[in-house]
């Protein structure tokens, strides 16, 4: 069931006992929509889950907040996945600072901001090869402290030590999300 979650009930349902987000040419979604988990905040954690993806693009909020105004808006650090080649796998910060550490890569945010990027212990042309198009993937997103690690598959897809003492969060909100754009399906178990 949705028990737990709130979302807006165009978009977000329980089908086949998985958590599923649809959009469609008729019912778009205007802006990113979320389905913000209700029971508390996350801190420190491993979460595990899998996903399926048909077009468009779709993560998991960690450690985020509510955006002001917008009542199922969420900001903050993301666990990125999409249909297509680029950023499955990869940091970004709604609402925030974009994009913190590309796939294949570990990045140090330091107390102003600049990043260090090295390479990860996987390659993107692996990390790639290792997603599976319109089917069930791993996702395993770790946060301790300000180490935030994203897994798919079992490859390494980003990691990151956010440094920056006005930007990174210790604690927040989960949610999954829905993107804008064309038409998409995503499901979670």
């Amino acid at each position: 069931t949705l028990e737990g979650w709130d979302g807006d009930p165009r978009f977000w349902k329980v089908e086949d006992g998985c958590i599923t987000g649809v959009t469609t040419k008729e019912v778009p979604t205007e802006s990113n929509t979320f389905l913000k988990w209700t029971r508390g905040e996350v801190d420190d954690f491993e979460l595990t889950l899998e996903y399926k993806l048909i077009g468009g693009n779709s993560g998991v909020q960690v450690r985020s907040f509510p955006l002001e105004g917008k009542k199922w808006g969420v900001g903050g650090y993301q666990a990125d996945f999409e249909a297509g080649d680029t950023f499955s796998g990869i940091l970004y910060e709604e609402g925030g600072r974009g994009i913190l550490c590309g796939r294949s890569k570990k990045v140090v945010i330091d107390a102003d901001g600049k990043k260090t990027e090295t390479s990860g212990s996987a390659t993107n042309e692996e990390i790639v090869k290792a997603i599976k198009k319109q089917d069930w993937n791993d996702y395993v997103v770790i946060a301790k402290g300000n180490h935030l690690i994203h897994k798919i598959n079992g490859l390494v897809t980003a990691e990151v030590v956010d440094n920056q003492k006005d930007k990174a969060k210790a604690s927040g909100i989960l949610a999954l999300q829905l993107h804008a754009g064309p038409p998409m399906v995503v499901q979670f178990k």
